[in-house]
């Protein structure tokens, strides 16, 4: 995906459609992490108060990252307050665009591309144009695509209006051990899957790989015996592990050879992800068609044809899992949200649920 650069890292050409990096000497793929981290916030520091009505998330569903903010924001029950604009599963080397909605334009910011938001910021923006964004509509500028912070705020600065009910997805108590999980997992999981994929090396797949499922093999350990990533409820921590499993035999285990097991090969984190799956705010938010259409058709120095596979057979995504009796309590003492709105609604055929 589209990302941006770190202050240390070298820019990638502007027409460069990379996977969100560039692959160092020795043949690594390394991640571009210089974002807007501008942040929204309850006393408005950096001039951008949380206020209703005022954003729009803008996101893809193909997208791991935005689909972290998707989530989020629907446990939080955000909807009425944080509108959300959605792109289409493809992107070319200049932007992400609004072609799912009617004329091709998000029909609160008029614009037609992504860009648009990031250039009416700063006209010589040259870094990534990224997923998950959240821009400003009375000024139509990007704020931020910090998507790491982005969730944590919904979380914390967004707190006055979350609906009754909503869980504390980042409790006090527990953010360092919930900040350690995510630094491990982001390292050898969210990342991991893009550095088998993108190796420029046969040797920095291989230690890229070995990473990957020695990561997934100790969280199979943590997971064996707790229904949670941190504590007995639904954290951040899970959020951001179970984009990158939702998507991992449809796309990673092949596309990016990342094929020791599948993850319905890993008793553990299989019946792990179902839970989440089958939780409200997490399997009604998966597009799967948008996540196989994205990867297969972006990357073509991966894929040079460009053809989306027809499978996997996700039916067995709705399969009991019996992590009940580990118990927790996914919503702490909150509730689950409602069904989503019917505009908000993943479609027909690009999920297994009903």
């Amino acid at each position: 995906m589209l990302r941006g650069m770190s202050d240390t890292s070298p820019a990638a050409p502007a027409d460069d459609p990379s996977p969100g990096g560039y692959v160092v000497p020795g043949g690594e793929f390394s991640r571009d992490s210089r974002y807007l981290a501008t942040r929204i916030t309850a006393d408005g520091r950096d001039g951008f108060p949380v206020e209703p009505g005022r954003y729009r998330l803008v996101v893809s569903r193909a997208c791991p990252w935005a689909n972290r903010a998707i989530i989020v924001r629907r446990l939080l029950g955000l909807e009425d307050v944080l509108s959300m604009g959605v792109c289409g599963p493809t992107h070319d080397a200049r932007s992400w665009t609004f072609d799912l909605d009617p004329g091709g334009r998000d029909p609160v910011l008029g614009y037609e591309r992504l860009q648009e938001a990031f250039f009416a910021r700063d006209p010589h923006y040259s870094r990534g144009i990224t997923v998950p964004a959240v821009v400003d509509t009375t000024t139509g500028q990007v704020v931020t695509n910090d998507y790491p912070q982005i969730t944590l705020d919904l979380s914390t600065e967004w707190q006055e209006h979350h609906r009754d009910g909503a869980p504390d997805l980042y409790p006090e108590p527990l953010r360092a051990q919930i900040d350690e999980v995510n630094a491990e997992v982001f390292a050898d999981v969210n990342n991991g899957v893009y550095r088998c994929g993108f190796a420029g090396s046969q040797r920095a797949y291989e230690a890229a790989y070995a990473r990957l499922f020695s990561r997934l093999d100790q969280l199979s350990e943590r997971l064996e015996s707790q229904r949670y990533l941190v504590g007995d409820t639904i954290t951040e921590a899970d959020v951001r592990l179970f984009t990158t499993l939702a998507r991992f035999d449809a796309v990673y285990h092949g596309h990016f050879k990342c094929n020791r097991s599948k993850l319905s090969e890993m008793p553990v984190l299989w019946a792990y992800a179902r839970d989440l799956f089958q939780t409200p705010g997490f399997g009604d938010t998966t597009d799967f068609d948008h996540i196989k259409r994205h990867y297969y058709e972006v990357h073509r120095d991966i894929n040079p044809t460009g053809i989306v596979p027809a499978g996997p057979d996700l039916s067995s995504w709705l399969t009991p899992h019996a992590r009940e009796a580990l118990g927790g309590r996914p919503f702490g003492d909150g509730t689950p949200p409602g069904p989503p709105s019917l505009d908000e609604t993943v479609p027909s055929g690009h999920t297994p649920l009903r």
